[in-house]
C-alpha cells in the first residue's frame, strides 16, 4: 500500500477541479485547522459518509519501565482523538480483504 500525503491530495484535486494548487492547499489546510480547533474545544466532528472524530479520555493506568520492570509508573489520564469510519468508508475499505468483507456483514 502507498502513502498519500497532503501534497498528493492537493495535486490530485487541483488536476480534477481546475483550481490552482494554492487554492486547494488553502481549503485543505483550513479544513484541517477547523477540525483540530473543534476537537480542541471538546466537540465532535461528523463528516457524513466519511466518519466522525471524537475526543475521548483515557483512564489513569499503571505501566512498567522496560529498563526497570520492578518500578511502577503511573500514566495519567489524557485526551485522545478517536476516529469512527462511516458506513460508506467501512464498506469500501472492507473490499480490500475477503475476511473484512465477512466481518462487515455481521
Amino acid at each position: 500500500m502507498n502513502t498519500v500525503t497532503k501534497r498528493d491530495l492537493v495535486v490530485r484535486i487541483s488536476n480534477e477541479t481546475g483550481m490552482t494548487q494554492q487554492q486547494v492547499f488553502d481549503v485543505i489546510q483550513k479544513t484541517l485547522d477547523m477540525v483540530t480547533a473543534t476537537l480542541a474545544a471538546g466537540d465532535e466532528v461528523v463528516l457524513r459518509n466519511f466518519g466522525s472524530f471524537q475526543v475521548r479520555e483515557t483512564k489513569q493506568k499503571i505501566g512498567r519501565n522496560p529498563n526497570s520492570p520492578s518500578a511502577d509508573v503511573i500514566i495519567p489520564p489524557r485526551a485522545i482523538v478517536k476516529f469512527k469510519p462511516g458506513k460508506e468508508m467501512r464498506e469500501r475499505v472492507a473490499t480490500l480483504l475477503p475476511s473484512l468483507r465477512e466481518n462487515s456483514n455481521q
